[in-house]
């Protein structure tokens, strides 16, 4: 199995229900896939470099998982056609440097409490 970390971003005209189910659907998609999720890090809302879909902020997502080299391609087409991602971005790591800075990665995004994220995001 190797690693992966998925960035996604969201719309941000959902309501926090909608996002809380869409981030759950993203974690089901790479579940079904043989995905194992190490961790999630829902990084909030943020300013995006240049428009997307006339949207000008989005919702920000990062999921750390381990799977097969051959789901990548369902996963990546399960995202493609859902219509509340703006974009994402799939970050495959290789060698044993990467694979050690994946793991601190996840321990970083296991230990960052909701209420930090969301005061971080309220700053900005």
């Amino acid at each position: 199995m190797r690693h992966y970390e998925n960035l996604v971003i969201i719309k941000p005209t959902l309501t926090a229900e909608e996002i809380a189910k869409e981030v759950e659907g993203i974690k089901e998609v790479i579940s079904a896939n043989g995905g194992e999720i190490a961790a999630v890090n829902e990084i909030g809302t943020r300013k995006l470099a240049y428009k997307i879909d006339k949207n000008e902020r989005g919702y920000y997502v990062v999921v750390y998982y381990q799977g097969k080299p051959s789901s990548i391609a369902e996963i990546e087409r399960r995202f493609r056609i859902n219509e509340n991602l703006l974009r994402f971005l799939t970050v495959k790591y290789e060698n044993k440097k990467e694979i050690k800075f994946w793991g601190e990665l996840v321990k970083k995004a296991g230990s960052i409490p909701a209420e930090t994220k969301e005061e971080e995001a309220k700053a900005e």
